[in-house]
């Protein structure tokens, strides 16, 4: 057996010796190894494939695509003729590839020769996925479909990250590396997705039972991890306690939610949970105790999807939940005050959950990004330097429904394109300035029929930005210019506002530790603002808070079961948010 690698080797050897150790990263491409060398020494390996990375952005198309196409099809003539490299042969073997079934290898087969002929380049695929462990059949065949109908452009963009996954797994087999914590943390977020309102997509929202279910479950790791104290408290919310040896000491708070959208992914909030606790879990077993108290908090409601309460969870440690809260009702009539009453949530000890400001160093929160920035540029972790501010509102035009045939289009009141014209004003006036987001995600026209004039439409308003000035300009805007619209139609309106935060800078000192745990580990700064709302954003309100990113898969794609992140990635997070624990003065 070969023993492994060295980062010393690399750093250390003759250029032709290191060069040979990095054969066979790249498909039948070498030379990227080659050109990253001329960056030694590498702080780490992580610094390593991010110099490969570089070289390979800044080698043009025509490289690129001459490297796409130096991969074999999956399941293709290069592996029935049994000419693969060592590795292509590793991983299609470790994704049963080389077992198909007659019917699976012609579906496959069919499938490489519709995507060669539309996008002119073999379908690239880390098949051994986020993990390391091998994506099943099935899993690879819904990607392959998937992606047929991306555009060229985006495509090889998909197929280069591709690479550069592929090229991470075999650099840590070559290294005899595995992120063991990370594989553990991403098993912890497979197993909470077993809890699940629908069968098929992973939908978990406030006190329902598969919400319940993940809060014991969550209980009980917490319990095995090692803290000290653990309670579900009266929101709902799971909250750890790792004490320090100090009773006087001060506490940092940690935590995400653990609610989430209807049909959405399993790293969205969940990832900043998990990734303290197993922290916690490898203190606790190495009997370290940190200067200060850690009180990890997975807060119960953030998505605001049964009821209308974002932020539920993380406000009331804020000492903003509102009781009118209490009367609002969900789908099935069922009140927040029956729901928390059958949860066996003792509503009277709300009040006792605000937080003293005076007895927290401050908050942080680790997350997955929820975007493509870091995706696209094949950076693993990024420093949030804001969270935007917004505001959302949930509205409905009336005017008169009528019948589609006799009425003329002068003489119509139509609610529905009322709001069409609504939504590209919002699209047209986020645009006008960078960062700046507008989005009207919901629009019904209630009881509609394909022969009736819609007489009324429902709407939502979602308006984000970096600052609450440039949030309040283009709310102004925006509710102007509804106004306007449904006085040139002859049309009223309606509007709630139904949720307001304001943007969150991240305290500079906390800030500053998240750069130096990502400097540490040999990965570029990265500065991002968030344009998604977060808990951290409601800590804010009455401590310091400071934010991590982590690397989405599939384009960041998040709010999707799409959403996903690799154990490696995970694992840099767990390392970063150690060396904050360790460099944090209380």
């Amino acid at each position: 057996m070969t023993p492994p690698i060295t980062l010393n080797q690399i750093n250390t050897l003759p250029y032709a010796q290191a060069l040979a150790l990095l054969s066979g990263l790249y498909e039948h491409s070498d030379w990227i190894a080659a050109q990253a060398l001329d960056e030694r020494p590498f702080a780490s390996a992580v610094a390593l494939k991010h110099a490969m990375v570089k070289v390979l952005d800044q080698a043009g198309r025509e490289p690129q695509l001459a490297l796409v196409r130096a991969h074999p099809e999956l399941a293709g003539k290069a592996m029935v003729s049994q000419s693969l490299t060592a590795e292509s042969t590793h991983e299609q073997t470790k994704a049963g590839l080389t077992q198909c079934t007659p019917e699976e290898f012609a579906h496959i087969q069919q499938l490489n020769a519709r995507y060669n002929a539309k996008f002119g380049f073999p379908f690239i695929l880390a098949v051994r996925g986020p993990r390391g462990s091998g994506l099943t059949k099935p899993e690879i065949i819904s990607t392959f479909e998937r992606r047929l109908h991306h555009h060229p452009d985006y495509e090889l963009a998909e197929c280069l990250r591709n690479i550069h996954r592929i090229v991470e797994i075999r650099l840590n087999d070559k290294m005899g590396y595995e992120p063991a914590l990370g594989h553990e943390v991403w098993d912890w977020q497979a197993w909470l997705a077993q809890f699940s309102e629908a069968p098929q997509a992973l939908t978990v929202t406030y006190l329902t039972e598969a919400h319940r279910q993940c809060a014991r479950t969550l209980e009980l790791g917490m319990k095995a991890c090692g803290f000290d104290d653990v309670r579900i408290d009266a929101v709902g919310n799971v909250v750890g306690l790792y004490k320090s040896a100090n009773p006087q000491a001060k506490t940092l708070m940690t935590g995400s939610h653990y609610d989430t959208v209807r049909n959405g992914g399993r790293y969205d909030g969940r990832l900043g949970i998990c990734v303290p606790m197993a922290c916690v879990r490898e203190l606790a077993r190495a009997g370290q105790r940190l200067p200060f108290h850690l009180e990890v908090v997975a807060f119960a409601e953030e998505e605001g999807q049964r009821y209308k309460a974002t932020f539920l969870g993380s406000g009331a440690l804020v000492g903003d939940f509102k009781q009118a809260w209490l009367d609002q009702q969900d789908a099935d009539g069922i009140t927040m005050r029956q729901a928390m009453q059958q949860a066996g949530l003792k509503i009277e000890d709300i009040p006792q959950l605000k937080r003293k400001a005076a007895n927290y160093l401050g908050f942080i929160e680790v997350h997955i990004e929820q975007g493509p920035v870091l995706n696209e540029l094949d950076i693993p972790l990024g420093v949030v330097t804001s969270i935007n501010g917004s505001v959302r509102f949930v509205g409905e035009v009336i005017g008169m429904a009528s019948h589609a045939g006799t009425t003329p289009m002068d003489r119509r009141r139509d609610a529905g394109t009322a709001v069409a014209e609504l939504a590209l004003f919002v699209e047209q006036r986020a645009a006008q300035q960078p960062h700046l987001v507008g989005t009207v995600g919901m629009l019904t026209v209630p009881n509609g029929s394909i022969n009736v004039v819609p007489g009324r439409c429902q709407f939502s308003l979602d308006l984000r930005a970096t600052t609450d000035v440039l949030r309040d300009r283009l709310m102004h805007d925006v509710l102007t210019e509804l106004a306007a619209i449904c006085q040139r139609r002859g049309l009223h309106y309606t509007l709630e506002e139904t949720m307001r935060a304001s943007a969150a800078p991240s305290d500079p000192k906390l800030q500053a530790l998240w750069e130096h745990a990502v400097q540490s580990l040999g990965v570029p700064v990265f500065h991002l603002p968030s344009g998604a709302g977060h808990d951290a954003m409601k800590l804010h309100d009455i401590m310091p808070q400071a934010m991590l990113f982590v690397r989405g898969q599939n384009a960041g794609i998040s709010h999707n079961p799409l959403e996903s992140t690799t154990s490696d990635d995970i694992q840099l997070a767990i390392d970063a948010f150690m060396h904050v624990l360790h460099h944090l003065h209380a």
